[in-house]
């Protein structure tokens, strides 16, 4: 018969301490590795990832986080920090400060770009490719949460094309998720890759909850910087009217060939609006545009980019469940 009754051997101590520096030797070297990659992150980004304060009619009107992106002092940051102010105060991580002017805002991506007046040469981060992450790579979040200046947490990417919505009601696509801790004052700040390039400006955290903070990603930030530094704006196109997703009957799926179930229903036109002068109708059900099939309004919204101001473009659309084409040439949309 076996005997299972436990055994203390009083001069055998040490075999249970073998057996922890065994696993602890284990893990020690990606610990290791994990810090090391963190740090050497901390050391090239940091010193590029300013604190932003904000003055609207000269009184403190907030505060928030920046990322340097050329040494001439352009930095990028979040809309909703920049808050159309035209004049804000930069603070760098080694004490400095600057004054800066607002070049360009987009709310739709809730980005806004700003450069220092004075004449610099600063340290600078790089923008990486956001199409080539990979959930559960290691991404670190640098700001300046709640006034802290140069704070640094760190996760990994907890999934990718997301969308959010901005402030002014519209979709900000391919958002990245991250578990790295945001808190007030993040916002603008960079989120960094282990390779020492920003793949997002950090933008959102959901209040109440843990571990769940998105960021735009780099190739939007990418794409709106160039925008905004060479108009001032995102350029984005308009036809003119309000709609709202809506069903396809599965009777009329079949009649016009298509393999969508919803479509976007044309509520009102404009008058002298695109959608107007080529004979848009209220009722009206969008099914694709330029090729591209669209389900909902913010697709429509999606589609309609720069490229197809000023062009005809095709809309195929359901009038009466009857499939037609109309040419539309969109305008550049004005406002917000």
């Amino acid at each position: 018969m076996l005997d299972f009754t436990p055994r203390f051997l009083l001069n055998d101590g040490d075999a249970a301490d073998r057996a922890a520096p065994q696993s602890q030797t284990v893990d020690a070297p990606l610990l290791d590795a994990y810090s090391t990659a963190v740090a050497d992150v901390v050391d090239q980004v940091g010193p590029a990832v300013v604190k932003l304060d904000v003055r609207q009619n000269g009184r403190p009107a907030g505060s928030g986080s920046g990322v340097i992106l050329s040494p001439d002092g352009l930095i990028l940051t979040n809309s909703h920090v920049a808050q159309g102010a035209a004049r804000l105060g930069v603070q760098m991580a080694d004490g400095r400060h600057f004054d800066a002017r607002l070049i360009g805002d987009d709310p739709d991506t809730d980005l806004a770009l700003v450069h220092v007046e004075q004449a610099v040469s600063l340290p600078a981060a790089r923008l990486g490719n956001s199409g080539l992450l990979r959930r559960g790579q290691i991404a670190v979040a640098i700001g300046n949460p709640l006034g802290f200046e140069a704070t640094v947490t760190a996760g990994v990417v907890s999934a990718l094309g997301r969308s959010l919505r901005a402030k002014n009601g519209r979709l900000i696509d391919d958002v990245i998720q991250t578990d790295a801790a945001l808190n007030p004052g993040n916002s603008g700040g960079a989120l960094v890759s282990a390779r020492g390039e920003v793949i997002g400006i950090n933008t959102a955290m959901i209040m109440g909850a843990q571990g769940i903070s998105f960021a735009v990603a780099s190739n939007t930030a990418s794409f709106v910087m160039g925008g905004l530094i060479r108009h001032g704006r995102v350029r984005r196109a308009s036809i003119g009217i309000a709609a709202h997703p809506a069903p396809i009957a599965r009777r009329i799926q079949v009649i016009a060939g298509l393999d969508q179930a919803t479509g976007v229903m044309v509520d009102t036109v404009e008058s002298a609006s695109p959608a107007a002068a080529a004979g848009l109708r209220a009722g009206d059900l969008i099914v694709a545009v330029d090729g591209i099939r669209v389900t909902g309004a913010d697709e429509l919204i999606r589609v309609l980019t720069e490229d197809r101001i000023g062009r005809p473009v095709p809309f195929d659309l359901l009038r009466q469940g009857k499939a037609q084409v109309l040419d539309i040439t969109p305008q550049e949309r004005s406002g917000t």
